[in-house]
C-alpha cells in the first residue's frame, strides 16, 4: 500500500501475539490516542492472532502505516488461516472505525487520530516506536491487568454518575408529578366553576326566555283589545269622530300595533335563541311576495324622493320556505333602508344562486350607510348606531337582530355590508334546491347535543322530506327500527350506545345494513369506521359541505 510504513510484526506463535498487541497500544500512544483507543487497536489486533495461533496456523504479517489521518493495520496471512479469522474480524469491526476484508487473506483496520497527531511525521513517528524496549509476556499480562483494573475503575465512577443521574432524574419527576397533580386540581377546579358558571348563564336564559314569554302573552291580550276597540271608533259602525279626535285614536291605534310587532320580536327571538323556532315550509311564490312587499311598504316612505323597486325575474319563480318568517326578515330589511334613506332608491333583488344552491334576496340603498366598526353590533338586540339619524328615526334596535335570527331558524345567513354616506347592502341567503321535490326522504340525526341536531335540522331544509332526531345510540336505534332512514349522519361520541357501537349493531341488521352513514364529530378520527360513507367535522360545519357529503353518499350507495 502507498500510505506512509510505521513498523511491522510477523506472528509464528504465543509470544508474537503478545508482542503485536504491545505494538499496536504502543503505536497508538505515540500517536496520541486516547488510553480507551489504545486498548481497542490491542485488542483488535490479539483478538485476529489469537484466533490465528489457537487453529495452529501461522505466517501472519501485521503492518502499520498512516494514511490520510487514520492508523492503518493491514494484516495479512496465507488461505489456511482465512478460515479461522471470522470470530476475530468480527471483534474488531466493533473496536474499529471500518475494517475491510475485500481480498481473500488480507484484512485492513483503520482507526481515526487525535488532530494533535497531524504534527507528527512518518519518521518521527517510526523513530519513537523502534526506540521502545521490547516487552516480556509476563509484562504484557501486567499491561493488560492495568488496564483491565482502569478499565473497572472508569465503570465504577460511571455507575456512580449514572445513579447520580437517576437521583436527579427521581427528584425531578417528583417535581414534576407534584406540580401535574396540583395542575390538575387546579384544572378540576376550573371546571367546576365553569359548569357552575354555566348552570347560572343556562338559569338566566330560562329565566330571560320565561320573562319574554310571561310578558308577550301578559301584553299581547290588552294590546289587541286596543286595537280592536280603535278599529271600532274609527270603522264606518262608529260614532263620528272630530278631526282631531279621529287622529289621536289613530296614534293610540298605530302605536298599539307597534308595541304588538315588538312583542312578537322578542318571543320569537326566544325561541330561536331555545331552538324551538322551527321553519313550515311551503313553496313561495317569490314574484308575488316581492310584489306585495312594495305595495305594503311604499306608502311607508317619508318622502317621495325616495324609490321602492323590486327586480325578481318573470314567474314561475318559487322556493320552499317558510312564507311568514321570509316576509317579516325582508320587511325589516326594507324598513330599515327607508328610514335611513332620505334621497335616491332602495331595491329589493332576487336571484337564484345554483352553484351554492341559495336563493338570495339583496336590498341596497343610497343612504346613510353603517361605519365598520358598527356592521356587527347592529345584529346585537337592542343595539342602535350612536348618531343623530338615530334620533330622527324611531327603533328599538331589535329589527336586524330578529332578521337574522329568523334567517338562521331556516339554514341561510344574513350579512351587511355599507359605505357611510353612500347606502348599505343586506344579502339573506337561504337554502334552495332546485327540485320538485327533496333530494332524499327520510334522514335520522343521531347526535346528543340539542343545540347542534337544532343546526343540522335548518341545513337540511329543503332537501329532507322527513328528519328524525335521536340524543343517544339506543333511540337512534329504536328510530331507525320504527323508520329505517334514507341517510343516517352521527356522532360517534354519545352517551349509552356511542357511534361505533351503532354502526356494529347496523351492519348485524339486515335492513339496517345498507343504510348510508355519515359520520359528524368531534372526535379526531385516525379513520374512517368501514361502515361510514364519509367523516365530516362537527367545527364550522358549512351547509354546502354537509350536502355534497350527502349526495356522494346517496350516489354511492345507487352506483
Amino acid at each position: 500500500m502507498r500510505a506512509a510504513q510505521l513498523a511491522t510484526v510477523t506472528v509464528a506463535g504465543e509470544a508474537d501475539v503478545f508482542a503485536m498487541r504491545q505494538m499496536g497500544r504502543e503505536v497508538a500512544a505515540v500517536l496520541g490516542m486516547s488510553q480507551q483507543d489504545q486498548i481497542r487497536v490491542a485488542t483488535a489486533l490479539s483478538e485476529l492472532g489469537r484466533e490465528i495461533v489457537i487453529e495452529g496456523a501461522a505466517g501472519m504479517v501485521v503492518a502499520f502505516a498512516l494514511d490520510l489521518g487514520d492508523l492503518v493495520m493491514e494484516v495479512s496471512f496465507s488461505d489456511a488461516a482465512a478460515r479461522h479469522v471470522a470470530e476475530g474480524v468480527t471483534m474488531a469491526g466493533r473496536l474499529m472505525d471500518m475494517v475491510d476484508t475485500g481480498e481473500r487473506g488480507r484484512v485492513v483496520l483503520r482507526k481515526r487520530l487525535p488532530a494533535s497527531a497531524s504534527a507528527l511525521s512518518a519518521a518521527q513517528v517510526r523513530a519513537q516506536v523502534n526506540a521502545l524496549a521490547p516487552a516480556s509476556a509476563l509484562d504484557e499480562l501486567r499491561q493488560q491487568n492495568h488496564e483491565l483494573a482502569s478499565t473497572l475503575e472508569a465503570v465504577r465512577q460511571l455507575n456512580a454518575e449514572l445513579e447520580e443521574t437517576n437521583h436527579g432524574v427521581m427528584a425531578l419527576y417528583n417535581q414534576l408529578s407534584a406540580e401535574l397533580e396540583e395542575t390538575n386540581r387546579g384544572v378540576v377546579a376550573l371546571y367546576a366553576e365553569l359548569d357552575e358558571k354555566s348552570m347560572q348563564l343556562r338559569e338566566a336564559s330560562d329565566a330571560k326566555n320565561r320573562f319574554w314569554a310571561t310578558v308577550s302573552h301578559e301584553l299581547r291580550t290588552p294590546l289587541n283589545s286596543i286595537i280592536g276597540l280603535v278599529r271600532l271608533l274609527t270603522g264606518p259602525g262608529g260614532d263620528p269622530l272630530g278631526e282631531e279626535q279621529a287622529r289621536q285614536v289613530e296614534l293610540i291605534g298605530s302605536s298599539a300595533e307597534t308595541l304588538l310587532a315588538l312583542v312578537s320580536e322578542l318571543l320569537d327571538i326566544g325561541k330561536a335563541e331555545s331552538g324551538r323556532l322551527d321553519p313550515q315550509l311551503t313553496t313561495v311564490d317569490l314574484v308575488a311576495l316581492a310584489e306585495r312587499l312594495r305595495m305594503t311598504m311604499g306608502p311607508a316612505q317619508s318622502t317621495d324622493r325616495v324609490t321602492l323597486r323590486v327586480s325578481v325575474p318573470p314567474p314561475p319563480f318559487t322556493m320552499p320556505a317558510d312564507e311568514a318568517m321570509l316576509t317579516r326578515i325582508l320587511r325589516n330589511l326594507l324598513a330599515n333602508s327607508l328610514k335611513f334613506t332620505q334621497e335616491g332608491e332602495v331595491v329589493l333583488e332576487v336571484a337564484h344562486d345554483l352553484a351554492a344552491s341559495e336563493t338570495v334576496f339583496t336590498v341596497t340603498d343610497t343612504g346613510i350607510g353603517i361605519p365598520a366598526e358598527h356592521l356587527e353590533r347592529v345584529f346585537e338586540e337592542f343595539y342602535q348606531v350612536p348618531g343623530p339619524a338615530q334620533t330622527r328615526a324611531k327603533g328599538t334596535g331589535l329589527g336586524l337582530a330578529y332578521a337574522r335570527r329568523l334567517a338562521e331558524a331556516m339554514g341561510g345567513t344574513l350579512t351587511l355590508a355599507s359605505t357611510v354616506g353612500e347606502g348599505t347592502t343586506a344579502v339573506l341567503r337561504l337554502p334552495y334546491e332546485p327540485h320538485d321535490v327533496p333530494v332524499v326522504r327520510r334522514v335520522l340525526i343521531a347526535d346528543d347535543d340539542e343545540n347542534f341536531r337544532a343546526g343540522v335540522r335548518r341545513m337540511l331544509t329543503g332537501f329532507a322530506a322527513h328528519i328524525d332526531e335521536a340524543p343517544d345510540g339506543a333511540a337512534a336505534l329504536a328510530a331507525m327500527a320504527a323508520a329505517p332512514p334514507d341517510l343516517a349522519l352521527l356522532d360517534l361520541l354519545m352517551p349509552g350506545l356511542d357511534g361505533t357501537a351503532v354502526l356494529q349493531r347496523m351492519a348485524d341488521d339486515e335492513r339496517l345494513r345498507d343504510v348510508p352513514v355519515i359520520i359528524v364529530t368531534l372526535a379526531q378520527a385516525h379513520r374512517r369506521p368501514e361502515r361510514a360513507e364519509a367523516v365530516l367535522g362537527k367545527q364550522g360545519l358549512r351547509r354546502d359541505v354537509l350536502l355534497n357529503a350527502i349526495r356522494q353518499a346517496l350516489g354511492s350507495r345507487d352506483e
